[in-house]
């Protein structure tokens, strides 16, 4: 059986086509997906051989998400289905293996189902084997740096392999100079002694990734090392992706940002403290502030109270010096009508700023308490 997900926003037109894949009795559907988004976020977790896609998505359409798709493993085949024709040249320089038009008829879709498995018998690749394709490699950034294969931690043989493959992950498919590596993990090091903790390290990590199946990801080219990973898991990277793939919060992917942003457990590599890390780390938290905002705004136009508190905290806890995030959390709570909080939020805010730098709120955030207090008598 060839296994198969579909991705179109019309319920009816997953379930007819559901159908008459199944009809068929050589296609498995696994999953279905009514929008680009949700698939992103199980993608790298399917195992599947196939996907049919809709082009005409709110959001990410079809053909956006075929390239990403393709970026990720270019041996999925990629079927369009779609009611126009205008879409066959983009389709086409996609590598598609078919076009589908919609109202599908039964022949047609038998003539694309037997091209995927011809294809399939010239790589030789059977149904299974796509599996070698899902990511092994699970890597958590945030809070702590750990590495996971197959869902066992790996053991290192050094500290300084384990913080080398940190830092190539970090700067994933991009050449890093030989000598900057040297500067960023060895900076007190005599250059040559350095020269030659880099080569052992390195060594180190070239055995451990080829142990468990990982050959020749590790590139070095005009004394530069790069890292060539395709299938592998990383919080990070998954956040960093999401955030810069959809610069506007919407109801077609607010969905996907809230399961992101759960995955921010931490700063990134906190617990590890490379300081090499540190200018990332800003990067991230900064991307992580604008997006929360961006979500309170949403929430704000869409009058959910209790999920505009829920990331106006969120993003206070992560943020805590943030005057403007504590000033929209005393006016939230005066529009809902618990001064108490509001007085009390700007208490423990006043208290943090003194304690810890030393100075009092500004006068825009003492005006909105003033308000507050002096409205009650």
């Amino acid at each position: 059986m060839i296994r198969a997900v579909l991705v179109d926003d019309e319920q009816l037109a997953l379930q007819h086509m559901k159908k008459k894949l199944g009809e068929l009795g050589t296609i498995e559907v696994i999953h279905t997906f009514s929008n680009a988004e949700s698939f992103l976020i199980d993608m790298e977790q399917l195992d599947f051989q196939v996907i049919f896609l809709d082009i005409e998505m709110p959001g990410l359409n079809g053909l956006d998400l075929a390239r990403i798709i393709k970026e990720w493993n270019k041996n999925i085949f990629i079927v369009f289905v779609t009611a126009y024709r205008d879409y066959a040249i983009q389709a086409f320089e996609l590598h598609s293996i078919d076009y589908l038009l919609k109202p599908i008829l039964k022949y047609r879709l038998e003539k694309t189902v037997i091209r995927i498995q011809e294809q399939l018998q010239l790589t030789g690749k059977s149904p299974m084997s796509v599996e070698s394709t899902l990511p092994n490699l699970k890597i958590n950034c945030f809070d702590e740096f750990i590495v996971y294969f197959q869902d066992e931690p790996i053991k290192w043989k050094t500290a300084k392999s384990k913080e080398l493959f940190a830092f190539l992950i970090s700067n994933l498919q991009t050449y890093i100079n030989r000598d900057t590596i040297i500067d960023q993990l060895w900076p007190e090091h005599d250059y040559k002694k350095a020269k030659i903790q880099l080569h052992t390290s390195m060594s180190h990590l070239r055995k451990l990734l080829d142990s468990i199946g990982y050959e020749q990801v590790i590139i070095f080219s005009n004394q530069s090392y790069a890292l060539e990973l395709d299938t592998l898991q990383c919080d990070a990277i998954e956040l960093e992706k999401i955030i810069d793939l959809y610069p506007e919060v919407n109801p077609e992917n607010i969905q996907t940002f809230e399961q992101i942003v759960q995955q921010y457990t931490g700063d990134y590599m906190e617990k590890n403290c490379y300081e090499w890390a540190t200018v990332k780390a800003q990067s991230i938290r900064q991307k992580l502030f604008r997006l929360l905002q961006k979500m309170i705004d949403y929430y704000v136009v869409d009058n959910n109270l209790d999920k505009k508190l829920h990331y106006i905290q969120l993003l206070l806890k992560l943020n805590p010096y943030s005057e403007y995030t504590l000033q929209q959390l005393m006016l939230h709570y005066v529009k809902v009508g618990n001064r108490s909080a509001a007085v009390q939020a700007y208490h423990h805010f006043s208290e943090l700023l003194l304690d810890d730098i030393g100075i009092p709120p500004d006068r825009a955030t003492t005006d909105i308490y003033e308000s507050i207090v002096f409205s009650d008598k």
